[in-house]
């Protein structure tokens, strides 16, 4: 992938489709708090007007007045304070080694980043915490900026549900990469490394294509591609999202199945495939 500098939200916000499947596994969770912390306001308070004498022209006598209260069933406009704050994943993220070699764009911005001691997340600059070297994901506030810069209907009191399953998924996907990068040599260097990632759910996989045009399967909801460094070599990985089988059971955990695999566009990526096929 090049290595363009990308604005930190921009990248990180799924399309409208997936967005919807989220939510539909958030209120089956029961996830969806309709006492939301963060609203401000709520209905106003009303205190019984003092009774007033005044004189009518029409009766020619004083009269006792009484004003009249503000309705208190007047709809009231609620404010959704929007969280800031950033949750640090367990995904290291690979560094460059040359950073001589990266445009004078991305210079700058990793620059900036490390001189504010809080880098912004985003696929192809920073977006590491400054002490665990592993991203950070977006906060709420950042989240729902992006989606309205992309034109996505985004409703502020849907972050609350949105972020948990965002980051709850990359968890697992990056659970699955390391299930499949286990043994092949990245223990000698701590582990593997994300170097960057990018997701399109209009561009289907082979496997996808095969599985819903042949086999009638449904189709995925979203797709990521991820590129991780295992002591010092690129390997590609692909990231097919489906939705899960509703079971009725409230308790149940994230409802989503997550095709995992290594890109077959490297001889690397082919011997993995195959290897795991006989269970190598």
């Amino acid at each position: 992938m090049p290595p363009d500098v990308v604005d930190a939200a921009d990248k990180c916000p799924v399309d409208q489709k997936t967005r919807e499947k989220w939510l539909e596994a958030a209120k089956a969770r029961g996830q969806q708090d309709p006492a939301n912390p963060h609203v401000a306001g709520g209905p106003a308070t009303t205190r019984p007007l003092a009774a007033d004498n005044r004189f009518s022209l029409d009766a020619l006598s004083w009269q006792t007045w009484t004003a009249t209260p503000p309705r208190s069933d007047a709809k009231r406009p609620k404010m959704y304070r929007l969280s800031t704050d950033r949750e640090i994943s367990t995904i290291p993220r690979a560094l460059p080694d040359h950073p001589q070699e990266l445009p004078d764009t991305t210079k700058r911005v990793l620059a900036t980043a490390a001189s504010h001691g809080s880098p912004a997340n985003s696929e192809k600059d920073t977006g590491h915490d400054k002490e665990s070297g592993n991203w950070i994901y977006p906060s709420q506030e950042m989240f729902f900026n992006a989606m309205k810069r992309k034109g996505h209907d985004a409703d502020a009191k849907d972050m609350h549900s949105i972020i948990p399953i965002h980051n709850a998924v990359n968890e697992r996907a990056w659970t699955e990469i390391k299930k499949w990068e286990q043994g092949r040599g990245s223990e000698a260097c701590g582990g593997p490394r994300l170097v960057s990632f990018a997701g399109d759910s209009k561009a289907l996989t082979p496997r996808a294509r095969w599985n819903s045009m042949v086999l009638g399967y449904q189709t995925p909801f979203d797709r990521h591609d991820w590129v991780i460094d295992r002591c010092g070599k690129k390997v590609e990985y692909v990231i097919d999202f489906y939705s899960g089988r509703e079971t009725g059971a409230a308790s149940q955990g994230l409802n989503f199945y997550l095709d995992v695999r290594p890109k077959l566009n490297t001889w690397e990526g082919v011997k993995m495939r195959v290897f795991n096929t006989f269970g190598v």
